[in-house]
């Protein structure tokens, strides 16, 4: 962190919307610079109470209760991720000139001249998990890195810390992008766009701008998704760096300057001599874990991003090997009485859940909870054909059902209208009985989980603790 940079934070009246981790962290991380930081937040309930005598012990002023009101003298505002556009607090710095930015943005203003260059990656769905792939190619290649941005450690941290790395392997979520205006990535991707956060965007358009920003300044490569035109024409609307090349993924055979699959191998006809003739091979499909069409697409994704970084092609195949995913992503529970039980709660909205439901077949569904604002009827038609059974739960299971009644109606459907703690022990009974073997029990709710769980990671454990319960009933 270089003079320069301290002075220019120096005595800076800040405000910072949120007092969650990335709200804490930029606070720390700006007062720790000699700037003058307020936190505001509408909460006043105990755990507020306990981080805001936290910060103001740390000589941070904090006002609770309170997130509409502009504190008087602010010169920035820094927001928390999740803060829509049109927030009060937001109208008011805009009434008084004020800049509002996000903890992203801050971070990238405080990299130093030799910080570490980001590798970013954004999508509706994919993008832990290829963050995750592309680290573990990177740490596969002897490069010093970390998943870092909408997981893990809060960047801010991370570009602050006494750990120095060669590259960073940067997940960005559509508001963080909409809050970071001066992002230069090295190299990005976006994995794939569907109707997602609009409540928070306003429009598809508005979403996809958003997401787009992750091409500025480009200076290696933009990868995009060849069966989601939508990916390219970001990538064409760019302003990038000259030399900066659009290079795609598919998983079928790659044309020149994209990423694909051919007789079960990951190939690169990007990064090779004489392109146009020429392929390297990478890895094979059974080496990703799990290897779902969906998934494959996402170490496509990460191989073309490390490639464009300069890894040789042997840290992309031992990278994916050693590359382990998170719970409730399309994860493997157990086999009872001949089916097999699936968990990828993480399967939120109805892109992610067709992904999910092409890895599999013949299925027995489990679905539903919250649909903020999603559709049905695309998702049931194309996966009609195999499904054997759907068991429907939460509070937004009618729209699915509707969608089942039109599109599929010779599928059985039960419908759960429980919402107790024993409801995903029901769910889990009923899609046994539904279910012959050699199929599949996926739970891939395409919807959010918080009507009857805190997040999506307990409902992804209530199922394998039914699931285990499950296998001891049977045993």
């Amino acid at each position: 962190m270089g003079s320069r940079q301290v002075t220019a934070w120096h005595g800076k009246n800040i405000t910072v919307a949120g007092l969650g981790v990335s709200g804490i962290s930029a606070a720390r991380a700006l007062a720790g610079l000699g700037a003058v930081v307020t936190v505001v937040d509408g909460g006043d309930g105990e755990g507020h109470r306990a981080r805001a005598a936290e910060l103001e012990a740390a000589g941070i002023s904090v006002r609770l209760g309170d997130a509409q009101t502009l504190p008087e003298g602010t010169e920035l505002v820094v927001t928390s991720p999740g803060w829509k556009p049109d927030s009060p607090l937001f109208a008011a710095a805009a009434d008084a000139g004020v800049d509002v930015v996000g903890d992203v943005e801050i971070a990238w203003l405080l990299r130093g001249p030799d910080a570490a260059p980001w590798l970013a990656i954004t999508g509706t769905n994919g993008k832990t998990t290829t963050t995750q792939m592309l680290a573990s190619i990177l740490k596969a290649a002897g490069l010093r890195t970390a998943a870092v941005g909408n997981i893990g450690t809060p960047i801010i941290d991370v570009v602050l810390g006494e750990e120095t790395y060669d590259v960073l392997a940067v997940e960005l979520s559509s508001y963080q992008l909409h809050w970071a205006p001066s992002v230069r990535p090295h190299s990005a991707a976006v994995l794939n766009l569907a109707p997602d956060h609009l409540d928070w965007h306003g429009s598809m358009e508005a979403y996809a701008a958003d997401k787009g920003r992750i091409y500025e300044g480009n200076t290696v490569a933009c990868v995009y998704n060849a069966a989601d035109k939508a990916t390219e024409d970001l990538v064409v609307e760019a302003d990038v760096e000259e030399g900066c090349r659009a290079i795609g993924f598919t998983l079928g055979a790659p044309g020149p300057s994209m990423f694909g699959v051919v007789d079960g191998i990951l190939v690169d006809r990007a990064f090779v001599e004489n392109r146009q003739k020429n392929a390297q091979e990478l890895a094979e499909v059974a080496d990703v874990n799990p290897p779902a069409p969906h998934n494959i697409a996402n170490a496509l994704a990460a191989a073309a991003l490390a490639r464009a970084f300069g890894v040789e092609p042997r840290a992309v195949r031992d990278g994916l090997r050693d590359f382990r995913p998170d719970a409730h992503r399309v994860s493997h529970v157990d086999e009872v009485g001949g089916v097999t039980y699936v968990d990828d709660s993480k399967a939120t909205n109805t892109h992610a859940a067709e992904a999910s439901l092409a890895a599999f077949e013949p299925v027995v569904w489990i679905a539903g909870g919250l649909a903020k604002g999603a559709t049905f009827d695309e998702l049931v038609q194309k996966a009609a054909k195999r499904l054997r059974g759907v068991v429907l739960m939460g509070a937004d299971r009618a729209l699915i059902a509707e969608a089942l009644a039109r599109h599929a109606p010779e599928v059985p459907v039960v419908d759960l209208a429980r919402t107790d703690t024993g409801a995903m022990l029901a769910a889990v009974r009923e899609a046994a009985r539904l279910a012959e073997p050699g199929d599949t029990v996926l739970l891939a709710p395409a919807c959010a989980s918080m009507d009857m769980f805190a997040n999506y990671s307990k409902r992804g454990d209530a199922f394998a603790d039914a699931v285990r319960e499950l296998a001891a009933e049977q045993a």
